[in-house]
């Protein structure tokens, strides 16, 4: 039995966790554990907490179990945190970790500080979802937790297209299929299918978008009053930063997002010669080798021209 699993047998109540604005590998990691524990332990009390995710991810059970309520005052005997790299990205439901008598972090960022009591960080996996694969029993994972793991691994890899795609990735992916998902609705409702509002600030953000370093590197910057323009909220902006850097010649795209004044929350994908989660470590953020992220103060002109200096030296 693995270590997860031996944690949870021995739990009564139990918190999973995940990061702030959460992304699909995030929200699926997080009620894969929930859907299997609970089919596993009917009997258990096991709750989810993370920020209001998407309506795309709905399609996943137990979607609506998804709490957003920090001042429970519930003392959990384990938490769980999944995909959260350190423990500030657990946000306001830090207080579910702070306060439970074991915890246990999982993990495929490099970055992961091992904040937890017990701690298990695979860099090399595609996913936390993947992560996750190895932690459970295969015969005795359902349809509704394929689809959960699914849903994780398309939307970390790109649709099985990032470098941190491996045989083992689609190998994973294979079995979660043979589960009897609707694999091909997965990847059209919650990866592509895109709202009007998307479309718009996506557009708007092309447009506006700058390339430098002789066309190796594009940004663009979308600012609190253009979200407000159009009516759009921080999930609204997905996949931009991934369409910037399939720009042809890009080797490294930026996306800024203002959270508030003079405050980005950047995102950064490469290609074959730079690593993000070098530059987004040292002011503060983590990620993966090919896309990372931080939070940086200032206008726009100073962030890019603090990101550069960094990504110029691995350019040469």
């Amino acid at each position: 039995m693995s270590r997860l699993m031996e944690m949870a047998q021995a739990a009564e109540k139990i918190a999973i966790l995940g990061h702030v604005r959460p992304d699909g590998d995030c929200v699926g990691s997080c009620l894969a554990v929930c859907n299997y524990l609970l089919e596993q332990y009917p009997e258990k009390t096991v709750q989810v907490y993370l920020e209001k995710p998407a309506d795309k991810f709905r399609y996943l059970k137990y979607f609506d179990k998804i709490s957003q309520d920090v001042n429970t005052g519930i003392l959990y005997d384990l938490c769980i945190c999944l995909d959260s790299g350190d423990k500030t990205r657990l946000g306001d439901f830090t207080v579910y970790f702070d306060q439970a008598e074991h915890s246990i972090c999982l993990d495929h960022h490099i970055t992961n500080t091992g904040y937890g009591e017990e701690n298990v960080i695979l860099a090399d996996a595609s996913s936390t979802c993947e992560v996750l694969f190895g932690f459970f029993d295969e015969e005795k994972i359902s349809s509704a937790v394929a689809e959960c793991l699914y849903t994780g691994m398309i939307h970390d890899t790109n649709v099985f297209k990032n470098s941190n795609t491996s045989v083992y990735t689609m190998e994973v992916a294979g079995k979660m299929m043979a589960k009897g998902i609707d694999f091909g609705r997965i990847i059209d409702e919650s990866f592509f299918r895109k709202t009007y509002v998307q479309n718009q600030i996506l557009g708007r953000a092309l447009l506006e978008s700058i390339s430098f370093m002789d066309g190796k590197c594009i940004f663009a910057a979308v600012r609190q009053k253009d979200m407000e323009f159009y009516g759009a909220g921080s999930g609204d902006l997905e996949g931009i930063v991934d369409q910037l850097r399939v720009t042809d010649g890009v080797e490294c795209a930026i996306f800024l997002h203002e959270t508030d004044p003079h405050v980005y929350k950047v995102s950064m994908r490469s290609g074959n010669l730079v690593d993000v989660s070098r530059v987004a470590a040292y002011f503060g953020g983590g990620g993966h080798v090919r896309a990372a992220g931080c939070t940086m103060s200032g206008s726009v002109h100073d962030v890019i021209n603090n990101l550069s200096i960094h990504i110029a030296k691995q350019l040469g």
